[in-house]
C-alpha cells in the first residue's frame, strides 16, 4: 500500500478579477464543509502563520494579477492551506486565463470524510469548469500523463493513456485529466456526455449532484492508490469511457 499523506484539490475557473467575491466564497466553503476548520493565518515570508482577524476583506484587497496568497489554518503539526494562482491565457485552452484553486489538507479520517464536500464547495465558490481531489501519490503518477519529455510528448507511467496540454483543449469546460475526485460543472458534464445511465451507473452510485447542476464524481470508495490494482483499472476505464477527457477525441 502506497503511503498517502497529503490530499491535493485543484479547481480551474474563469479569471478572478479585484475584489473578487469568489476568493471569499471559497474560503468559507471549505471552512463549512470541514468541521472546525478555521482558515485565519496567513503565512509569513519565513513561513510562519500569522493571525488575519479581518480575513475577508484583507483576502480582498491582496487580489493581484488574478490570484491571491495563501491562507492557512495556523497550525503547522495538521496544516492546511489555499491560494488562487492564474494560469496565462498563452497556457490555456482558448486563450483565456483560468483562475486555479490549490489547496493541500492532511489526509486523515476527517479529511477523507469530508472530501466529497470539499471539493464540491472549493469548485462551487469558485464558479468553476471542473477540477479534483487526490492524494499525493496517485496525483504524482497523473502528472506524468500531461508532462513532455526531453523528447517531446508525454511518457505516461503504469498503462495510463497520454493527455494533450491545457493549451491544447478545445475549450476550458473539457477536464484535463481525472483525480479520485471529480467535480464536472453542468458544462463540463454535458462536454464530455456525462451522465449516461445505461453506462454510467457505477459512477453515478458514487456521484452527488451540485446546487449550480454540476456533479461531484468519486472513481474509488477509498482514496485513490494506484499500486492497488482495482483503484488502477478504475481509472483506466474512466478514461476509456469519456475520450473527450484530456483531448483524446480529438486529433
Amino acid at each position: 500500500m502506497t503511503q498517502q499523506t497529503t490530499l491535493h484539490l485543484i479547481t480551474y475557473a474563469p479569471a478572478l478579477v479585484s475584489k473578487d467575491g469568489r476568493a471569499v466564497d471559497v474560503i468559507h466553503g471549505m471552512e463549512k464543509a470541514l468541521p472546525g476548520l478555521r482558515l485565519k493565518w496567513r503565512l509569513s515570508d519565513s513561513g510562519r502563520p500569522i493571525p488575519l482577524p479581518q480575513r475577508d476583506a484583507w483576502l480582498l484587497e491582496n487580489i493581484e494579477d488574478g490570484e491571491f496568497p495563501i491562507v492557512c489554518n495556523g497550525d503547522k503539526s495538521h496544516p492546511v492551506t489555499v491560494s488562487g494562482m492564474e494560469n496565462s491565457g498563452l497556457l490555456s485552452p482558448g486563450g483565456q486565463p483560468l483562475f486555479e484553486v490549490h489547496a493541500k489538507l492532511p489526509l486523515d479520517a476527517a479529511v477523507i470524510a469530508a472530501a466529497a464536500a470539499l471539493l464540491e464547495s472549493v469548485a462551487e465558490g469558485a464558479r468553476a469548469f471542473w477540477g479534483g481531489a487526490t492524494p499525493d501519490a496517485a496525483a504524482l503518477d497523473i502528472a506524468y500523463q500531461t508532462a513532455p519529455t526531453l523528447q517531446g510528448p508525454p511518457s505516461p507511467l503504469r498503462g495510463l493513456p497520454a493527455l494533450k496540454l491545457f493549451h491544447h483543449l478545445r475549450s476550458p469546460e473539457i477536464p484535463a485529466y481525472l483525480g479520485w475526485l471529480n467535480h464536472w460543472s453542468a458544462a463540463a458534464a454535458k462536454a464530455i456526455g456525462f451522465p449516461d445511465p445505461a453506462r454510467d451507473a457505477d459512477l453515478l452510485s458514487r456521484a452527488r449532484r451540485t446546487s449550480s447542476g454540476g456533479w461531484v464524481v468519486q472513481l474509488t470508495a477509498t482514496p485513490l492508490d494506484l499500486d492497488n490494482p482495482g483503484h488502477l483499472d478504475a481509472l483506466k476505464r474512466v478514461y476509456a469511457r469519456f475520450p473527450q477527457i484530456g483531448g483524446r477525441d480529438a486529433p
